[in-house]
């Protein structure tokens, strides 16, 4: 992964992402699956989004990626409104989703291809980066296989290569460790930081409070459609104080 790809998508000045006082009610709820929230995301971070089952973590995370209409509040990709310019935003991430939605009856390699075509990713930049890709994800020969195929985390890799073809500047992930193996997780981790390091900016959505201590730069932790905190985990003081608001919600919801 190059810095100056990942330099040339968006706007320069402009965050990876902002959220702005976001709100999203499904039909026939009671109550906002998120309630108003607002936060930024920035080029060489690492931020999880941090929460319990049904906090509003993939609610919001669907909304950004425009998978899901939301009519209260704002946000952008790299300047690009989710609203009023989806393509030029979509452009810009690559995004995993927590159900592994692929084309089963796809080899690994043509689905990858299909990926590439569809961002408009020539032959020989789709070529380099799967073999850049299979490096960290190790698919081996079994990229040629079907994907009915595949096993569970075989599924969450050729996903999570699939999003990455494009070399896009912000990758957005749902719960992306489930499923994985130990050695995986360690992959996708230096990866991870790798792709920060080098001016992207990684948004992923978790339960496991590990993960973000081990990963992220940030932490935005969110309980009831609402965040609760928003704090660096840099540093055993941070890391101790994260802990104590996550155990909170969760005593809370008991």
């Amino acid at each position: 992964m190059r810095k100056r790809d990942l330099a040339a998508a968006g706007q320069s000045d402009a965050p990876a992402v902002r959220v702005d006082g976001l709100k999203k009610k499904y039909p026939r709820a009671a109550e906002y699956a998120v309630g108003g929230i607002s936060f930024e995301v920035h080029r060489g971070e690492i931020v999880g989004l941090l929460g319990h089952n049904g906090a509003g973590k993939s609610t919001t995370l669907k909304c950004l990626t425009g998978m899901l209409p939301y009519k209260e509040g704002e946000i952008s990709v790299f300047g690009n409104p989710v609203k009023g310019d989806a393509t030029a935003a979509k452009m810009c991430f690559g995004f995993v989703t927590d159900d592994h939605a692929v084309f089963s009856k796809m080899t690994g390699l043509e689905y990858i291809a299909f990926m590439a075509d569809i961002y408009g990713v020539d032959a020989a930049t789709r070529d380099r980066r799967t073999e850049e890709l299979q490096k960290c994800f190790n698919l081996g020969d079994k990229i040629m296989n079907l994907i009915s195929s595949y096993s569970h985390g075989m599924k969450q890799k050729i996903c999570m290569m699939g999003s990455l073809v494009h070399d896009p500047a912000l990758w957005i992930l749902d719960e992306p460790m489930l499923g994985l193996d130990p050695t995986t997780i360690n992959a996708v981790s230096e990866f991870m930081r790798e792709y920060a390091a080098k001016g992207g900016a990684v948004l992923f959505s978790t339960h496991n409070l590990d993960a973000v201590r081990r990963i992220c730069d940030r932490a935005i932790v969110i309980r009831g459609g609402l965040i609760e905190a928003d704090m660096s985990v840099r540093g055993i003081g941070d890391s101790e104080l994260l802990e104590r608001f996550f155990l909170h919600g969760a005593e809370a919801e008991e």
